[in-house]
């Protein structure tokens, strides 16, 4: 306490007061002069406890702050009384607590982007062997036949890395929140059709069949690129389940409560312990062969969570997968 200049101050200046008190009251008689030191003693000796009591409490409060900022586990601040003193530890405890989550929350941001850098590095790492392979069997191969075969499939891995770093790209931005969507009116009809664009040479050459109900006059709320994008994301995900002479299927139902967008393939669906994380962020499923990166799905659910809507994957009954995504009115 007497480290305080306050309460120095306040001492001294009491124990003028006291004397001064003490003085007069010796003046006038003896007996008024005694009661004016004991009148002194009593006060000072009961404002002595009774701020040595704060001040232990205010000690604690400090120990406890200086073991938040030096990364304690466990915080306690005691309870107190009503008054000034119970309100600041009150105040404290709430900020230290806040605090303590933001840290916590930092430290998961920080190993989730551990984990996804890691994953990154390994999505580009199996490419670019394939790449470095390929340019080592160029480099030794004279057949002219087999080295345009070679420059093509390296072609092929260039557009997948393409793919995969536009789209990695992407979920940074969405995560980020710099992403602004537009709120349009957009006909279905324009929107389906605008995300089949860059598959139809494909479908036709891999001889995929492609039905669609009557679209007309289908209104959804949202931004018809971004939209598009996770539209085509769910069917490149479906041309590549049917393979060859496969079968699509996307229909529409509008009704007074939402328009719904059901994609169907005829490929082999999924798996039963896969559908829990279809559209985790870099899971690719059990199966070992899988070719896809995980993160078209993450992010389709993405753009379309964001802009109000939902979307489930699930096996269809007679076969393959389905999507439905959702828009309420």
């Amino acid at each position: 306490m007497l480290r305080n200049r306050e309460f120095r101050q306040f001492a001294i200046l009491f124990s003028l007061i006291a004397a001064t008190t003490a003085t007069l009251g010796f003046a006038i008689s003896t007996a008024s002069g005694m009661l004016a030191i004991a009148s002194a003693a009593a006060f000072g000796t009961a404002f002595f406890v009774f701020t040595k009591a704060r001040y232990k409490s205010i000690a604690q409060i400090s120990d406890q702050i200086d073991l938040v900022l030096h990364n304690a586990d466990h915080l306690y601040i005691c309870e107190s009384d009503e008054g000034e003193l119970s309100i600041l530890q009150s105040e404290i405890t709430k900020m230290t607590m806040r605090i303590r989550e933001q840290n916590d929350a930092l430290k998961k941001e920080k190993e989730h982007l551990a984990e996804s850098l890691a994953d990154v590095a390994h999505q580009l790492r199996t490419p670019l062997t394939s790449v470095n392979l390929i340019l080592s069997l160029l480099e030794n191969n004279p057949d002219e036949n087999q080295r345009k075969e070679l420059i093509w499939e390296t072609k092929e891995l260039f557009v997948q890395m393409d793919w995969l770093l536009t789209s990695l790209l992407k979920l940074s931005r969405l995560d980020a929140g710099i992403v602004v969507f537009q709120s349009e009116q957009v006909d279905v009809n324009s929107l389906i059709s605008a995300a089949l664009r860059p598959f139809l040479i494909s479908m036709e050459l891999h001889h995929i069949d492609l039905q669609m109900n009557e679209l007309k006059g289908m209104i959804i709320q949202g931004d018809s690129g971004w939209l598009s994008e996770a539209i085509q994301n769910i069917l490149k995900n479906c041309i590549e389940s049917v393979g060859e002479n496969g079968k699509i299927e996307i229909f529409c139902e509008d009704n007074s409560l939402f328009t719904e967008i059901i994609i169907h393939d005829s490929g082999t669906g999924f798996e039963k312990e896969d559908l829990p994380y279809l559209f985790d962020r870099f899971y690719r499923g059990k199966n070992p062969n899988a070719t896809g990166y995980g993160i078209g799905l993450a992010l389709c659910k993405m753009i379309i969570t964001r802009q109000g809507g939902t979307i489930i994957a699930k096996n269809h009954l007679q076969g393959g997968a389905i999507f439905s995504i959702r828009f309420p009115k």
